[in-house]
Order: structure tokens, then C-alpha cells, then sequence
């Protein structure tokens, strides 16, 4: 992928641009190999190298009459990285119309070296339908009044719009967003289509993988390592979020439970479970707390804990839990080989690299464990 930003060294957030795309697979798969002892490999799943990222995270810098959307260099400058060649064109297109936007609704950018400004960062995702949810991060809601009175401009301009919301972050502090939300919209998630014949909901705090083709790749393997096992009765997906893991395994005679902190997500999972009428428990709870306050364990746990990994509590109780099988999903596998170490009784079966983050040295994981 040829990117100018990176030529001109103004982004290099591609850390892995200049090496060949075979060689960051091969790379991934041998790194992963080495941290995991699983006894067969099954082939890398790899999407394009460009265009996949189905959110973009743009920090907003510049000022009122020529805002920037992309990042800020070490000197707090901002950088325009609308035209990013990992986004879709469509994501491109949109980034445009946003800027836009902040300039008809004079919106002050948020400047870190004075603490002024509202404006701090633009979070748009793209859904398989090609429907757009934005969030505007800002650090107060002094400017609501106005981006209410020019959101019916930009809902016209874009009509792939379907979910705008302010997030407020107030501290001056290195953290993308806050705990309020304010949906200024009628719909409030944004329907995911997949084509593995599930349709997840995100509203705007939802987690959701950024390379959707990959994720696709994620719960098809995980349903067919899952549906291939004996006697698999009951499932629970611990961290589910909006249900990926545990709606991809419901099925008839099939009895899934997820778990998951945000009670956001349970309620969106909880409607999607509804409409694809499957027997499926969803849980807003930590994930550890709630496993550990358990007197029996299911027949499958499925885990896809954030880069910390699942932890020491939640790997002893899985280690003496009785349980038969584990389907583990990382994104960090130094995280994954502390935990499997952690549970030596559940060994790896079977396991797949995933190229979930191209041009980086980030990928995800997904291993089958047996005890």
C-alpha cells in the first residue's frame, strides 16, 4: 500500500508499511507459533491491506475555518488524515462532509496546549450496508444547541447517516472518550449486517472488531470449530459485547449465555437475539465477577477479553472448572500464552491467525483448547 502521509512522515502509524505483505503474514504466523503450542495451524485469513477499517478514530485539531481530522504531531499541530488509505472511500467521502460540518456549525476545535476549544475528536463507523454512525467527542455540551440546529444539514448531505451522538469528555486528559452520551438522532444503533447471516447492533459505546471481513472470518471459525464438537449443549461467551461469539453459536438444542459489562451492549444483543429467535441469555456483568459466582460450568466457554487478556482469576477457575473446551480470541497472544499457562489442563487443539490489523504488528488469534 502506498500512502503519501507516511512518505512525507507525517503519519506512521503503519509501522509495518515498507515491509511485503506476504512477509507480515508469515511474521504474525510465526510469532503466534511460537507463544502457542498448538499441535495444527490452520491457514492465515488475510482481507486487502487497504481499505478495511470499518471506524475511523480522528483527532480534531486546527481551527474553526480549517479544522483538521487525523492526529496531532508531538508539537499538538494537527494533522488532516482524511483521506487515510486504510478507510473505504465511502469512509473517505463521509470524513469530508464532517469537516464541513464543524466549519458550518463553527465548532472550535479543542487545543491541548491552552485546554480551549469543544471540539476534541470525530468517531465514524461504517457499517457492511455502508450506513454511517458519528460521534462527536466534545468537552462540554455548550455547543449541543448549535450542532442541533445544523445536524439536519448534514444528515441531507449524507444520507447514509443513521446515528449521530455527542460524547462528553471534560477531563484534559489522554482518554478518546467519556461516560455521557447524548443521541441526537431517532435511531440509536447501527445495524451490522453480516454476511455470516447475523445482524449485531452498535450503539455508540459498543465494541465492535475494526476490520469487518476479518471479524466475519472470527465467528465463522468459531461456529464451525464449535458446531464439529460432540455433546456441546451449553456455551457461555464471556466479554460478548453486542453478542458476536454468542448469537454466531446459538443454534437448536443450543443453550448460549454471553456476559458482558456494558449494559448497553446486553440490551443491543438482547434485541438481536429476539429477532433471529434464538434461546440466548445475555448478562451485564463482569465477566470474572459473574464466572466465579457460578456453582457449574457449561459445556464451551468462549473468551475475547480485551489485550490485558482474561487474567489470573478467570484462568484458575476455567483451569478447575471442569469445563471441556474453550474457544480463545486475542488480540494480544503474549496476553494468550500467559493465561494458557495459567491452564494447563485445556490444551490447544487447534488455532488460526487472523490478520485483523494489516500494516501493523497487531493481529488476533483464535484457538481451540481441549482438556
Amino acid at each position: 500500500m502506498d500512502c503519501h502521509h507516511y512518505d512525507a512522515h507525517r503519519c506512521r502509524s503503519c509501522t509495518l508499511l515498507e515491509v511485503p505483505r506476504a512477509r507480515q503474514l508469515s511474521d504474525k504466523e510465526a510469532h503466534a507459533r511460537s507463544l502457542v503450542p498448538a499441535p495444527l495451524w490452520l491457514p492465515t485469513f488475510a482481507g486487502p491491506e487497504s481499505g478495511f477499517r470499518n471506524k475511523a478514530k480522528m483527532a480534531v485539531g486546527g481551527t474553526t475555518t480549517s479544522p483538521t481530522l487525523g492526529i496531532l504531531d508531538r508539537t499538538r499541530t494537527g494533522v488532516d488524515l482524511r483521506d487515510c488509505g486504510l478507510h473505504s472511500p465511502g469512509m473517505t467521502a463521509a470524513l469530508d462532509v464532517v469537516a464541513a460540518f464543524v466549519m458550518r456549525a463553527d465548532l472550535t476545535p479543542y487545543d491541548v496546549a491552552t485546554r480551549r476549544g469543544e471540539l476534541k475528536h470525530v468517531l465514524l463507523t461504517e457499517s457492511p450496508d455502508r450506513e454511517l454512525m458519528l460521534r462527536l467527542v466534545v468537552r462540554s455540551t455548550a455547543d449541543e444547541a448549535r450542532i442541533r440546529k445544523h445536524l439536519p444539514w448534514l444528515l441531507a448531505e449524507l444520507s447514509s447517516l443513521r446515528v449521530v451522538s455527542l460524547n462528553v469528555q471534560p477531563t484534559h486528559a489522554a482518554v478518546l472518550e467519556g461516560e455521557r452520551e447524548i443521541v441526537l438522532t431517532d435511531a440509536s444503533r447501527l445495524p451490522m449486517r453480516l454476511a455470516t447471516g447475523v445482524t449485531l447492533r452498535l450503539g455508540p459505546r459498543a465494541f465492535f472488531q475494526t476490520n469487518t471481513l476479518v471479524a466475519e472470518a472470527l465467528y465463522e471459525q468459531a461456529r464451525t470449530w464449535v458446531d464439529a464438537l460432540p455433546d456441546v449443549r451449553t456455551v457461555w461467551d464471556l466479554y460478548c459485547g453486542v453478542g458476536g461469539f454468542a448469537l454466531h453459536l446459538a443454534s437448536p438444542g443450543r443453550q448460549v449465555l454471553g456476559v458482558e459489562v456494558s449494559a448497553d451492549a446486553i440490551e443491543a444483543a438482547t434485541v438481536t437475539a429476539a429477532e433471529l429467535g434464538v434461546a440466548a441469555e445475555l448478562v451485564a456483568a463482569d465477566a470474572t465477577t459473574w464466572a466465579l459466582a457460578q456453582a457449574a460450568a457449561p459445556d464451551l466457554v468462549v473468551v475475547n477479553p480485551p489485550r490485558r487478556g482474561i487474567g489470573a482469576e478467570l484462568a484458575g477457575w476455567l483451569e478447575a472448572s471442569g469445563v471441556r473446551h474453550v474457544v480463545y480470541s486475542s488480540c494480544n497472544a503474549e496476553s494468550l500464552a500467559r493465561d494458557l499457562a495459567l491452564m494447563p489442563s485445556l490444551r490447544p487443539v487447534e488455532a488460526r491467525v487472523l490478520d485483523m490489523f494489516p500494516q501493523t504488528t497487531h493481529y488476533e488469534v483464535l484457538v481451540l483448547l481441549a482438556r
